[in-house]
């Protein structure tokens, strides 16, 4: 007796994997974004600029984005961008839950006031820092990108350079104006810290792309 015939089943291809650069990136770059709330408490001199140190995370966010835009393409890392809400958010709600929770009577009243001072932010301050991020961050990815389209792979340095300027321009535009536009006068506020991100921007992302985009590399060499 003859046996039925031996249907061969086509294989399920694995799912492809999340390359170890795009992975490290990731956590780094979540870390970068909580992160950048707190340090922006303080306002740091650098010879004659004074700038609210949240600028050397938010530097570091744009490197990581750019990092990924070079390696992984503009699509993934606006999809990096765009994850990059759920730790800023979370960030956000649970400084507003911390704040209202009562401090423990145990507390040096010297550091239950400091805490409470940065955490107690205004809901403008919130929002100026989520729509900054976002519109900068989305910038940073579209400057850089189109300016490899029409540069290819070369003059990194100059790519990430210049998006990371205008788009901190931009962020600092943003952010002053919903959060402190009406409270105080701005145009100085302004000035200074656009003065001091493009400087910035200038001194220190051309050298950090490149160890980025080399570490990446490695990464995904392993």
């Amino acid at each position: 007796m003859d046996s039925a015939p031996t249907h061969t089943r086509s294989p399920i291809p694995a799912e492809r994997g999340v390359s170890r650069s795009l992975f490290a990136f990731s956590v780094f770059y979540g870390g970068m974004v909580c992160i950048a709330g707190v340090l922006g408490n303080k306002q740091v001199a650098l010879g004659p600029l004074a700038v609210e140190a949240g600028i050397f995370a938010f530097l570091l966010l744009v490197v990581t984005s750019s990092a990924v835009a070079e390696l992984h393409g503009r699509h993934t890392a606006n999809r990096l961008v765009q994850v990059g809400f759920v730790p800023l958010i979370v960030s956000v709600l649970l400084s507003l839950v911390v704040h209202a929770l009562p401090a423990s009577p145990e507390m040096q009243p010297v550091n239950r006031d400091a805490i409470q001072l940065i955490l107690g932010g205004t809901w403008r301050i919130w929002l100026g820092g989520i729509v900054g991020y976002g519109i900068s961050q989305t910038l940073n990815v579209t400057i850089f990108s189109w300016l490899k389209g029409r540069e290819g792979s070369t003059l990194l340095w100059l790519r990430a350079g210049l998006a990371s300027m205008l788009s901190q321009v931009v962020d600092t535009l943003l952010f002053v104006t919903i959060a402190f536009a009406g409270v105080f006068p701005i145009g100085e506020l302004l000035l200074g810290q656009m003065l001091a991100k493009v400087v910035l921007s200038g001194v220190l992302v051309p050298p950090a792309i490149y160890l980025f985009v080399a570490l990446g590399k490695r990464l995904d060499r392993a």
